[in-house]
C-alpha cells in the first residue's frame, strides 16, 4: 500500500481541527478502494489557543494523526516547509485547516496522477466573500508578478496541492531561508494539472491574514523571484542623471542669455523634493533584496519544533 502525506498548517484553529478531520475522513472509502494509506500531519504555528490540545485529542483516537508544534509563529511558509519535510507519503497533499480547500477533491486530484500528471495544483476563479479592495491588489500582484518574473505563478493559485514524492524531493532540495511557496511550485516545474472552483469562505473563525501581511507577504514573493525592481532602480538613475545634466546645460545657457534670475526656487524645490524621493525609493529596493541576503547568509533554522506527536 502506498501512502498519502496530508499537511495541514494551523494557527489558532482549534475550532476547524476537528471539522477538517471529519471532512477529510470522508473519503475513508476511496482510500480503502485504492489501497492507500494515510498521515495526517498537522503543523501547529505557535498557536495562542487550544489548537494543539485539540489535535492530541485526535491523535489519541486515530494514530494517522501527527502534530508538530513550533516554539512560536514563524508563518505559513515554515510551516508548509516542515511539513513537507516531515512527510514520508508517496503522495503529499497541502490543505488549509479552515476548510476552504475542499478534501472532495482528491478523488479528482487522484485521477490526474494516475494519467501521468507529477501535481495536481488548485486555483479559485471567483473571489466571492473577499473585500474588494483586497480583491483588487491580489489581481494587480499576480498581474505584475508575471511580467517582471520569468516563474510562473497563477493567479488565484492556491496552496492546496498534490504532488508526487519526485516533486516534493525537489522542493525540499530549495533550501532557502526566504520562502515562496508559490514561486517555487512554478519554478520546479513538472507536469501539472489545474483545477478551477470557485471560492469557499471560512467554516469557523476569521482569517489571520490582513490586508498588511499579504501586501508584506507580496513584496516577498516579488523580491524572491524577480530581480527588475534593481534593474527599473537603475534606469531611474539612469534617466534623472540624465534629466540633471540637460539641466545644468539649460541652466547655462538660460545664463549666458537672459542673466541669472532669482524667480524659480519654487520649481527649483520641487525637483529637488522629487529628486530625493526617486533615490530614497530606489535605495528601498536594493535595501529589501539586502536584507534577504542578510537573512540567508546568517543561516538561521526555518523553524524550531518545540513538540513533535
Amino acid at each position: 500500500m502506498k501512502l498519502l502525506s496530508v499537511i495541514v498548517p494551523c494557527y489558532n484553529e482549534e475550532e476547524n481541527i476537528r471539522d477538517f478531520y471529519d471532512e477529510l475522513m470522508k473519503n475513508s472509502a476511496f482510500f480503502q478502494n485504492r489501497e492507500l494509506d494515510v498521515e495526517v500531519i498537522y503543523i501547529d504555528d505557535g498557536s495562542k489557543d487550544r489548537t494543539v490540545e485539540k489535535v492530541k485529542e485526535l491523535a489519541a483516537q486515530d494514530g494517522r494523526v501527527h502534530l508538530v508544534s513550533f516554539s512560536r509563529n514563524f508563518g505559513k511558509e515554515a510551516a508548509i516547509c516542515a511539513g513537507l519535510q516531515k512527510a514520508k507519503g508517496d503522495y503529499a497533499v497541502m490543505m488549509d485547516c479552515d476548510l476552504q480547500d475542499p478534501p472532495a477533491l482528491l478523488p479528482e486530484m487522484f485521477r490526474y496522477i494516475d494519467e501521468g500528471y507529477d501535481s495536481v495544483a488548485t486555483r479559485r476563479v471567483t473571489r466571492k466573500g473577499e473585500p474588494v479592495i483586497r480583491s483588487f491588489f491580489a489581481r494587480m500582484f499576480y498581474r505584475i508578478i508575471n511580467k517582471i518574473s520569468k516563474t510562473e505563478i497563477v493567479d488565484g493559485a492556491r496552496d492546496y496541492r498534490l504532488m508526487t514524492r519526485q516533486v516534493v524531493d525537489s522542493i525540499l532540495a530549495m533550501t532557502e531561508y526566504n520562502r515562496f511557496t508559490k514561486g517555487i511550485f512554478g519554478w520546479v516545474g513538472y507536469e501539472t494539472k489545474w483545477l478551477e472552483y470557485e471560492n469557499i469562505e471560512r467554516k469557523k473563525g476569521e482569517t489571520k491574514w490582513s490586508f498588511w501581511k499579504l501586501f508584506l507577504y507580496s513584496i516577498d514573493g516579488i523580491t524572491a523571484f524577480s530581480t527588475v525592481p534593481l534593474a527599473i532602480a537603475s534606469f531611474m538613475g539612469l534617466l534623472f542623471c540624465i534629466c540633471a545634466f540637460l539641466m545644468i546645460v539649460f541652466t547655462i545657457v538660460r545664463k549666458m542669455l537672459f542673466g541669472d534670475p532669482t524667480s524659480g526656487w519654487p520649481s527649483l524645490v520641487c525637483i529637488i523634493l522629487l529628486c530625493s524621493g526617486v533615490q530614497l525609493f530606489c535605495l528601498g529596493i536594493v535595501g529589501q533584496y539586502l536584507s534577504k541576503t542578510y537573512m540567508e547568509v546568517k543561516r538561521r533554522p526555518i523553524y524550531l519544533v518545540k513538540e513533535e506527536l
